[in-house]
């Protein structure tokens, strides 16, 4: 069936405005994506009306959200069309209960003994802070091969019960507590890393959670510190037998 030629105008501006997005990786906004709008003003406009874009009122550029990300890559499969790069074979997405276990296995292969958490404390805190709970799925198999989460609290210091008591969530707090980033070995590599980092980050600035706060040992530093993260110095909150940095974030 033969699409109407508004529809399928929309849909190509959309794709079009997914496939040619780029990073602007100056200081204030690593972790944000855009696209030139140089497509008919009526289609963007009504992109921009259903919350598929963001159009910036200065510049001629637009931000997709994720809404509008999940509807390109659903045409891309329909127009039998290749993604950009490392998202032609991984999915981001927020992690789904019943995931607990896999999540659970990822924990066991890449935390030592004193870092891990069991299945039911990532269990409750999917529960209570699913929102904040991002996967890395591997589109072929359909298989998590890493995450990283978080919680929401007013606390401005780390402390070692955020990891495994999900009561301490918030859902009213302004500040995020990242809880460590988890990729499978077989699957570890600084640019899928630094992929789900950059996922998280853009999803919190679509909630309005604009402080970041993170641990991470000392061979972390150098990548988060490309990302846009202060070092604000070692922590003194023991954590394994690692050398723990404080990064924080302003998402702005």
């Amino acid at each position: 069936m033969k699409k109407q030629i508004d529809e399928a105008i929309e849909e190509l501006s959309l794709m079009l405005l997914y496939l040619t997005r780029f990073r602007d990786n100056n200081k204030y906004s690593r972790y944000m994506e855009m696209a030139w709008t140089g497509y008919d003003f009526d289609t963007l406009r009504q992109l921009e009306d259903s919350d598929i874009i963001i159009q910036s009122s200065k510049h001629k550029y637009a931000y997709l959200t994720e809404e509008g990300k999940r509807r390109a890559r659903k045409l891309l499969e329909e127009y039998q069309i290749s993604d950009q790069g490392i998202c032609e074979d991984f999915e981001f997405r927020n992690i789904r209960l019943e995931e607990a276990g896999q999540a659970a296995a990822i924990e066991n292969q890449c935390a030592s003994e004193n870092e891990k958490c069991t299945e039911q404390e990532l269990q409750e805190r999917i529960a209570k802070a699913g929102d904040l709970f991002l996967a890395a799925v591997e589109k072929q198999t359909g298989k998590i091969v890493g995450f990283v989460s978080g919680i929401t609290t007013a606390e401005h210091a780390f402390r070692r019960e955020f990891f495994t008591n999900a009561d301490l969530h918030d859902p009213k707090g302004r500040i995020v507590m990242a809880l460590g980033v988890r990729l499978l070995p077989e699957y570890e590599n600084k640019e899928l890393e630094r992929e789900l980092l950059f996922q998280f980050l853009r999803m919190l600035w679509e909630k309005e959670r604009y402080i970041v706060l993170l641990m991470c040992p000392q061979q972390k530093v150098k990548m988060y510190k490309a990302m846009g993260f202060r070092d604000n110095g070692i922590a003194d909150m023991p954590w394994g037998e690692k050398m723990w940095h404080k990064m924080g974030y302003v998402v702005s």
